[in-house]
């Protein structure tokens, strides 16, 4: 079952929990609008290589839909993304391709209309392409895109802000059923941008972080990973 065949299936079986009517049911399935671009760039060894905005956004657009609203958050519900492994591409290839989806993209994103932000496979440097191109086209804006580097106007903070999110999270969660982070044991999937300053903050507070996976694999400890050393490792092997 593919990502948007998971979420519909999930959306349904809440939807007859909460007595939905059937046409406000399909209206929150259909897409506002979709919009698929096809981005072509050259690569470093001269061959042409094409990437298209892949169909499983769906899925996390209406996810994105539901969960503003269901916090009454006044964002509306929007993802984007592009079908490529940010590992096999050099550093001049993500610039390009990222450059080219802007082109794509740059009257239908705006400050007053659809923000970017970071997510899996970006970074700093990712946003800051796309505030560079959009700005070709409409003049210096920095709040296009958020996640961008300090000296282009980001938040301090912003690197860490989703880990913390989790943190914090996690800790409301264990106080409802009187307990707290210190000696509580976690495993965690997926050691990026997320993974990795939540275990740093569960391993701050006492926290014992057992297990940490990732895309290249898993490690565990039952007596509790050393996270700053596993932090400096993982700097280490991506310098």
């Amino acid at each position: 079952m593919n990502a948007l065949a998971a979420t519909n299936r999930n959306f349904r079986y809440a939807a007859r929990i909460l007595g939905l009517d059937s046409k406000l049911e399909r209206s929150l399935l259909i897409p506002f609008r979709e919009i698929k671009v096809e981005c072509s760039i050259p690569k470093d060894d001269g061959s042409l290589a094409t990437f298209v905005d892949p169909d499983e956004v769906n899925a996390l657009a209406q996810l994105m839909t539901w969960k503003t609203a269901v916090a009454a958050i006044p964002y509306g519900g929007a993802k984007g993304g592009i079908g490529c492994n940010p590992r096999e591409l050099s550093m001049s290839e993500l610039e390009r391709l990222t450059r080219v989806f802007t082109q794509k993209i740059h009257d239908l994103i705006g400050i007053h209309r659809d923000v970017p932000a970071p997510d899996m496979g970006t970074n700093s440097q990712t946003m800051a392409w796309i505030l560079d191109e959009y700005s070709k086209f409409h003049g210096h804006s920095p709040a296009v895109v958020t996640g961008k580097p300090i000296d282009l106007g980001g938040s301090l903070g912003r690197e860490a802000a989703t880990g913390l999110g989790v943190f914090f999270a996690t800790e409301a969660l264990l106080a409802e059923h009187g307990k707290s982070i210190s000696n509580m044991k976690f495993a965690i999937q997926g050691f990026g941008n997320v993974g990795s300053w939540a275990a740093k903050f569960f391993h701050e507070h006492g926290g014992k972080v057992v297990a940490v996976s990732d895309i290249t694999g898993a490690i565990k400890n039952p007596n509790g990973i050393d996270i700053p050393a596993l932090l400096k490792y993982k700097k280490a092997i991506k310098a």
